[in-house]
Order: C-alpha cells, then structure tokens, then sequence
C-alpha cells in the first residue's frame, strides 16, 4: 500500500476517526449511562492511546531507531520476528 500525501484526506481521515470515536462512545454511554462506565471508557481510551505512543512513537525513537512501522499490522510483525531471533 503506497503511502497517504493528500493533507486534505489526512485530515478527512483523522476527522472520520474522530467522529467513529466520540459516536461509539456517546451511543455507548446513552444504551447504559452510569458513572462507573463512563470512567472505564475514559481509561480504555487513554489505554490504548498509550499503548498506540508506544507501538509507533518510543519504539521507533528509542528501542530500535532504524526500524520504520507503517502500522500496528507491522509492528505486531515486528514482535513475531524479535521474539523467534535469539538474543
């Protein structure tokens, strides 16, 4: 897959995933509104948004600076591959 350089559809994009985000949660939270799970989707959220830094932005920073991800598809590839090759 070639890469995205439209800065138009790179925003359209981030837009539509922002839209997909805030209507799961607002449709989640109307279907079974309560403190409690409001709380839990907050963390989930900031969860796996840490997790997402980590995947793209310390790994390719500061664990291995020559490998570049194209997304979480390569980086889990990336996992397979460390983890057959002996230390």
């Amino acid at each position: 897959m070639r890469d995205l350089r439209s800065i138009k559809a790179m925003w359209l994009k981030g837009v539509l995933f922002l839209l997909i985000g805030v209507m799961s949660a607002a449709i989640l939270l109307i279907e079974n509104w309560n403190w409690r799970t409001a709380l839990l989707l907050v963390l989930c959220v900031w969860g796996f948004c840490r997790a997402y830094y980590f995947a793209f932005y310390v790994i390719e920073r500061w664990v291995d600076p020559k490998f570049k991800f194209s997304g979480l598809g390569h980086f889990l590839g990336y996992l397979w591959r460390s983890r057959k090759q002996p230390p």
